[in-house]
């Protein structure tokens, strides 16, 4: 059984742009206790069974990331595609928590192991980057400081422990469009601390740095505002902000009680997960 972690952008900032049209990044990576389960077994076809309380947004999508992502390694590997997964969602789909990205790396490394697959480390990644951007960062699985077009990874100084509480408003929310909607001038490149000593000093480098993507999604998703409005105002929060291109925003804290308090005080009908930060 492989967890596939949930990952938050804890800041974002875009700092220029490419000649194609992609956008250059600094952004700081982090995952959460939040994961979906995956589970390969022999077989001889290749299989997927989906459970769990967020597999039914995945239904009707027979050729998802996992899928394809085994069929790639096979294909790169030289074996038969055969295997039967069974992926437990728990992360919500399409939120901006990178689930799908984290089942595919997860599918990668199980059925590695399963198909005893040789391959140096550096083509796995090259194999995992053209599954998208963010499968790379859930294949190292740590927290990472990201750049370039999100295909640059360097590992991030230790995190505190801190406890997070993610929130959804169920709206979904394409991150082109977001991209598409931002406005102003690029973020100048900063350096990082070499380490966070406690959350004190952690929660001040989120607070410079910020998200720049926040005020274009609040143009196309006004309810951004209204989560970050409650997380704010919550007791015993640390530092709000909107994750990555949105629409989940998290909510940090010096104890996972003090999270889930909060997060029973969330509105009916937006998702919410109460956890910890890995700090691995």
């Amino acid at each position: 059984m492989r967890p596939a972690h949930a990952k938050v952008n804890l800041w974002l900032n875009v700092v220029g742009r490419r000649a194609d049209g992609y956008h250059l990044l600094d952004s700081l990576v982090v995952f959460t206790d939040l994961a979906d389960t995956l589970e390969v077994r022999p077989s001889d076809r290749l299989s997927l069974a989906l459970e769990g309380p967020e597999a039914g947004q995945l239904a009707g999508d027979p050729d998802n990331l996992v899928i394809k992502a085994a069929r790639l390694l096979a294909d790169r590997a030289g074996v038969a595609p055969r295997a039967a997964i069974r992926l437990a969602k728990h992360i919500p789909v399409a939120a901006g928590l990178g689930g799908g990205s984290a089942d595919a790396a997860a599918a990668l490394h199980a059925l590695v192991d399963l198909w005893r697959v040789a391959m140096p480390v550096e083509e796995l990644f090259d194999l995992a980057a053209t599954l998208g951007a963010d499968v790379p960062m859930c294949l190292a699985g740590g927290a990472a400081l990201v750049s370039g077009v999100g295909e640059i990874l360097r590992p991030a100084p230790a995190l505190p422990s801190c406890a997070i509480l993610l929130v959804n408003p169920g709206t979904p929310l394409a991150t082109p469009a977001v991209f598409a909607a931002r406005r102003g001038a690029f973020s100048p490149l900063s350096p990082v601390a070499p380490r966070w000593r406690d959350l004190d000093e952690l929660v001040a480098a989120l607070a410079a740095r910020g998200n720049d993507l926040t005020s274009a999604a609040i143009s196309l998703r006004p309810v951004i505002a209204d989560v970050l409005d409650v997380l704010r105002r919550g007791a015993g929060v640390r530092y709000a902000a909107m994750s990555g291109s949105g629409a989940t925003c998290f909510a940090l804290y010096d104890r996972v009680q003090t999270a889930r308090r909060a997060a029973a005080r969330i509105p009916d009908g937006w998702w919410r997960h109460a956890g910890m930060l890995i700090s691995g």
